[in-house]
């Protein structure tokens, strides 16, 4: 076997490992697969050995399915493996924090509005213990409870997701970030995803961490260039 042919050879039992990590990771079954795709399962188990490699199409099928980048199938990062980076009593404590950012932002909020606990029950059809147990922290906020809340108080619910602590938020955050790109125009996505561009949009950046008096007086120097 000559040089190429192990090269592909290697190559396809790497892709067959990468298939099945994106499968496991997606939860799905080779049978689902076959159903939605038309891959037969006994092909996709094929490609899941490396003893067949699919094509570059099956693939594009295959990450749409597993909802995974392309690039999955050709780094070496196995994932649906990956223990949760916090064992379940860190995940508690860290719930546990977030009622308590939540009861926090709630009583100020209210406070602020110059409402006593009785007239919030009035404005949200909530018992006044039952505000007076979410205020303290002592009981968890159901989410439409919360967003009734909100939405009198003149609280962003989506500020109060980025105020989850720990990895909570940073996944809230890195989501919020992600459907923020996916909301631009394609122009603009190209745009920024393109890494020659990367110097004007940290410019852009820089400019908009200037005081508004500093912006006008760069502003009104770049129109003096133009002209």
């Amino acid at each position: 076997m000559d040089a190429h042919a192990i090269r592909r050879k290697i190559r396809a039992k790497r892709l067959g490992i990468a298939l099945q990590d994106a499968r496991r990771l997606a939860g799905r079954k080779p049978q689902e697969c076959e159903e939605a795709l038309g891959i037969p399962a006994k092909t996709l188990r094929a490609y899941e050995r490396g003893t067949r490699a699919p094509s570059v199409p099956e693939l594009a099928a295959l990450a749409y399915f597993y909802q995974v980048p392309m690039e999955h199938f050709w780094g070496t990062e196995i994932r649906s493996d990956d223990p949760l980076p916090l064992s379940s009593e860190q995940i508690q404590t860290l719930m546990e924090e977030y009622h308590r950012t939540i009861a926090a932002r709630l009583k100020a909020a209210r406070e602020k509005k110059g409402l006593t606990l009785r007239e919030l029950a009035r404005k949200t059809g909530l018992s006044t213990a039952k505000l007076r147990k979410y205020e303290e922290g002592t009981q968890p906020i159901p989410a439409p409870d919360l967003e009734v809340l909100a939405s009198e108080l003149d609280l962003s619910l989506n500020a109060l997701f980025r105020e989850a602590p720990g990895p909570l938020g940073d996944w809230i955050r890195y989501q919020q970030r992600l459907q923020g790109f996916l909301s631009l125009s394609e122009d603009l996505q190209d745009f920024v995803s393109k890494p020659v561009n990367r110097p004007y949009l940290e410019i852009a950046q820089r400019l908009s961490q200037l005081p508004v008096e500093r912006l006008r007086a760069v502003a009104e120097g770049l129109l003096e260039i133009t002209l």
